[in-house]
């Protein structure tokens, strides 16, 4: 009995000093992890100068397990933003055109002959009217002094039949002739006015001919390469006896198709009061090199392509559009009235459509489709599904979703002079 009694109380006292191991191992596990969960959470005194909304994120970033020890959820995704700013938005359209000519004349010889002199040089420029060639002009001043003399003989003839005609009214009167010798008379005086008529004619026709012979600028421009020289004999009104092509290059046009779709814009602008404006760029420069006024859209849409072809024209006193250059073409088509504009690299394109991600008031993000209506350059109007004043993701779209927490940063402000020159492209006072 006594036995007994001694194993119970040793089994007590075992049982007494593993309930005190465990419970002081079990303090010291919850000491440890609220230790750990104190230390990821910024002390009160360094929270002291951080912004509150950062401290809240942080301690709403600690949570519990089902175990009960605390446990840290994802942290915010940094992101940079912007803010869709409310204004007026120029709607331009840009695409490749080449310049052209408003006028080019091929020169040819209107008559056969052999060409005497050479008035210009390649690459010339010449007024209207200026002499280009001489050809050899001795059968035309011919051809004039045989027409100037017959006119001379003629004019005598008719003088005769005329006094002819006189006598014969004069003795027909007094009975003394008869009326056929007055008929004769009569048809002779006339025969000889329309034998001098027809010498006239001759003689515009021979002058005519003469003038032929020294070939004039129908244009003023530029000359292009001179196809015959001195000494050669040519063709007259023919294709192959072209002697130099005149180019006017001043003013020019830029011609520049656009896709059918913009037919009630392009039309709405050319009949406008004030036409669009059209700027044109070479290649590799951000300046415009000229500007101009559109003034013609074609009657008909290019089935083939689905795009119709206008036209603008440019004073071009300083030469510095080339005809037959390839240009980059801008063109002003109005503008969208008070619409929210964000950077276009916001835009987001899924099978369903475009989308931006929004930041909502707890700095969470929101998927929102989006209508675009318009985009210039970065720069891209809104028509439905934000308004003025929300901020959208512009950087860090690959690593969010619906509902994701972001720490978001404003995109840097343009400077001043980014500033003016938005205002003076668009026309709006941002």
């Amino acid at each position: 009995m006594k036995l007994s009694k001694s194993l119970f109380a040793f089994v007590l006292a075992t049982g007494v000093v593993a309930a005190g191991i465990w419970g002081w191992r079990e303090y010291a596990v919850g000491a440890k992890a609220a230790a750990t969960a104190k230390d990821q959470v910024a002390p009160a005194a360094e929270t002291a100068s951080a912004p509150q909304e950062l401290v809240a994120q942080n301690q709403a970033s600690v949570g519990s397990s089902p175990n009960g020890v605390p446990a840290r959820l994802p942290p915010p995704v940094p992101v940079l933003t912007a803010e869709a700013v409310q204004h007026d938005f120029p709607i331009r359209r840009r695409t490749i055109g080449w310049v052209e000519p408003v006028a080019s004349v091929v020169v040819r010889p209107r008559i056969d002959g052999q060409l005497r002199e050479q008035k210009v040089q390649n690459g010339q420029f010449v007024k209207e009217g200026d002499l280009l060639f001489v050809l050899d002009d001795r059968a035309a001043n011919a051809a004039v002094t045989r027409s100037e003399a017959a006119i001379a003989k003629d004019r005598a003839l008719l003088t005769r039949s005329q006094n002819d005609l006189k006598r014969a009214q004069e003795l027909t009167s007094k009975g003394a002739g008869t009326q056929q010798q007055l008929d004769q008379a009569t048809a002779d005086s006339r025969s000889a006015e329309a034998t001098l008529a027809a010498d006239q004619a001759q003689l515009l026709t021979d002058q005519l001919t003469l003038s032929y012979t020294q070939i004039r600028a129908p244009i003023s421009g530029r000359l292009g390469s001179i196809q015959v020289t001195p000494g050669n004999l040519v063709k007259g009104n023919d294709s192959a006896s072209s002697l130099v092509t005149i180019t006017q290059m001043d003013p020019v046009r830029v011609s520049f198709s656009l896709p059918d779709r913009e037919l009630s814009a392009l039309r709405a602008a050319v009949d406008s009061s004030s036409p669009a404006e059209v700027k044109v760029f070479v290649k590799g420069q951000t300046e415009p090199k000229a500007s101009g006024l559109l003034d013609f859209v074609d009657s008909t849409v290019d089935t083939s392509s689905g795009t119709i072809l206008s036209k603008a024209k440019f004073s071009n006193e300083n030469l510095a559009l080339w005809p037959g250059q390839y240009v980059d073409v801008e063109i002003s088509l109005g503008n969208l009235s008070n619409v929210p504009v964000i950077p276009s690299v916001a835009i987001q394109a899924s099978q369903t459509g475009m989308f931006v991600y929004v930041i909502k008031p707890d700095k969470t993000v929101e998927r929102r489709p989006v209508t675009v209506a318009a985009t210039d350059r970065d720069q891209s109007a809104i028509a439905s599904g934000l308004s003025g004043g929300e901020r959208v993701v512009v950087e860090g779209q690959l690593r969010i979703s619906s509902g994701t927490r972001v720490a978001d940063q404003p995109m840097p402000a343009p400077t001043d002079q980014a500033k003016r020159l938005v205002q003076t492209e668009s026309g709006s006072n941002l």
